[in-house]
């Protein structure tokens, strides 16, 4: 069973609709009782850094989430959901991120169009059991203005003005910045990676 976290801040229906193409067995969830019983996680995003954070504490999840997360429960976040691993974030200064890495994610240079929204091609940094089985340079689904850093962490990139990480798998937890509940057979393919692990 899956614990697919409602934050308030995702994309959950197009999400829902993915888990259910794929014959997924899932749960909605949006407390810590939810988290802790959940033998996977995922996470989506959409919006604010700051708004998201900030309510994964007004439903006191995020210490919840964490340990989960650092027991070795499986996670994926989505878009927000990978944002949300780092420390900090351009977007929202004040605002303490997960920390479950060290740093911070960044705004595109102003001389970049943003949001960078569209179709835009992975590049593969390391062996990736989130992209088994998909194409050498998958085109996937972005719709984003802020974007996390080349990390010890990333296993593809993207290139929108600059690299960044794109998928990042470490251990139990992975991210992907693109929207894989919006890019078709692909999309589905990496969504079902994650389930079967």
């Amino acid at each position: 069973m899956i614990a697919l976290f409602d934050s308030g801040a995702g994309n959950l229906r197009s999400v829902q609709n993915t888990l259910d193409e794929i014959g997924a067995n899932y749960e909605l969830v949006n407390d810590a009782a939810g988290l802790e019983r959940a033998p996977k996680i995922i996470l989506p995003g959409v919006g604010h850094f700051g708004q998201m954070l900030r309510a994964l504490d007004e439903m006191n999840v995020r210490q919840t989430l964490i340990g989960r997360i650092r027991a070795g429960v499986p996670f994926m976040g989505i878009c927000l959901g990978l944002q949300g691993l780092f420390e900090r974030s351009e977007e929202a200064p004040d605002q303490k991120g997960l920390g479950i890495f060290p740093g911070t994610v960044k705004r595109f240079a102003t001389s970049a169009r943003v949001p960078h929204m569209g179709w835009n091609q992975l590049d593969t940094v390391r062996p990736s059991r989130l992209l088994a089985g998909l194409p050498e340079r998958p085109h996937v689904y972005f719709a984003h203005s802020y974007y996390v850093p080349v990390v010890e962490q990333t296993a593809a990139t993207c290139t929108y003005s600059t690299p960044y990480t794109a998928v990042l798998e470490s251990g139990n937890v992975f991210g992907v910045q693109c929207h894989p509940e919006k890019s078709g057979p692909l999309g589905l393919a990496i969504v079902h990676n994650f389930v079967k692990l």
